[in-house]
Parts: C-alpha cells; sequence; structure tokens
C-alpha cells in the first residue's frame, strides 16, 4: 500500500475505527490515544498492507491488541501498587504527615527539607532496589509479601534491600545527612 493508498484508507475508515477505539476504551482521551497508536501501527506496516484485502479488519484487530497490552499493564501496575492506597496515604500526608508534631514552624520547615532530600536520593536508587524500598516502607509490606508481589524470590529480595540500604547510607552520608 503507498502513501495515497493509506491516506485515502484512513480519510474512508478512520471515523469507524476512531468510533470503535472510543467505544472500547468508554472514554474519548483514552480512545483517541487507542486511535493514534493504531494508526502508527499501521503506517509503519504500510508497505506490507494489500489495499485488496480488509485493512479496517486488520486496524479493528490491532487497536483490540494494543488495548488489551494496555489494560495488562495497568492491571500490573495496580497490582503492584494500588492506585487507590497512593491516594489515601497522599491524603494522609504522605512522609511529610507522620514528621508534623507539636514542632514550630522552623523545625517542620526543616524537617520537610530533610524528608525531600531522603525522598530524593530514594527516587535516584535503581528501579530493581527502589521498587522494594517503596514497597517496604511506604506500604508497609513484609519481605515475603514484596517477593510475591514482585514475582521474584525472597532471598532476591533480602539482597537487594540489603544493597538499597548500603547505597542509601553511603549516598546520604556523602551528602551530609546524619538523619
Amino acid at each position: 500500500m503507498d502513501q495515497h493508498e493509506f491516506e485515502q484508507f484512513v480519510l474512508e475508515n478512520g471515523k469507524n475505527i476512531l468510533r470503535f477505539c472510543r467505544l472500547t476504551c468508554q472514554d474519548t482521551e483514552s480512545g483517541d490515544e487507542l486511535y493514534q497508536d493504531t494508526m502508527l501501527k499501521l503506517l509503519g506496516k504500510r508497505q506490507q498492507l494489500d489495499s485488496q484485502q480488509n485493512v479496517q479488519s486488520y486496524a479493528l484487530s490491532i487497536s483490540i491488541l494494543l488495548w488489551k497490552n494496555k489494560k495488562k499493564k495497568y492491571a500490573v501496575r495496580n497490582r503492584i501498587l494500588p492506585e487507590r492506597s497512593l491516594e489515601e496515604y497522599m491524603e494522609q500526608g504522605g512522609l511529610s504527615g507522620a514528621c508534623e508534631d507539636e514542632k514550630t514552624p522552623e523545625q517542620q520547615m526543616l524537617n520537610q527539607a530533610e524528608i525531600e532530600e531522603v525522598q530524593a536520593v530514594v527516587a535516584a536508587l535503581p528501579e530493581k532496589y527502589r521498587m522494594p524500598v517503596y514497597l517496604n516502607f511506604s506500604a508497609g509490606m513484609t519481605m515475603q509479601e514484596i517477593a510475591v508481589c514482585l514475582h521474584i524470590p525472597l532471598s532476591t529480595v533480602k539482597t537487594r534491600m540489603r544493597k538499597a540500604k548500603a547505597l542509601l547510607k553511603e549516598q546520604l552520608e556523602a551528602i551530609g545527612y546524619d538523619g
């Protein structure tokens, strides 16, 4: 399929594919994203397409596969760290809510600055170390629960936590944190 044939296909069938994507996602914005992803995938495979065959059917099957993949990705993310629990955590003040007792505004400001420094150092860790730290300290999960959640052996979780703590200690001492 050449460029002109592809443009003609989009003009003739684009609205139907867009409507299908929006209905599938049950959301206009997500449907538009799915439509764009579908068309980009089709554009990449344009040379392999034959305009004599049912290209619309092929496009719809691509959009279904892309939608299923996106659903799987979000399901896995939600299983690891449910969005609801993160929202509740932030409503309770996150890390800063745990440190604000009966302190002066100056002390609260200093504590907040320390918390932000520590959070920045933790956020800079490689993902394989950062995820167990987040799950352990912010979600309160045990090592065994983290192993199940991340689908890795318990010994790997323990090793990663030990390495993460060593990296954190080293980096925090380097910036002068003595907490």
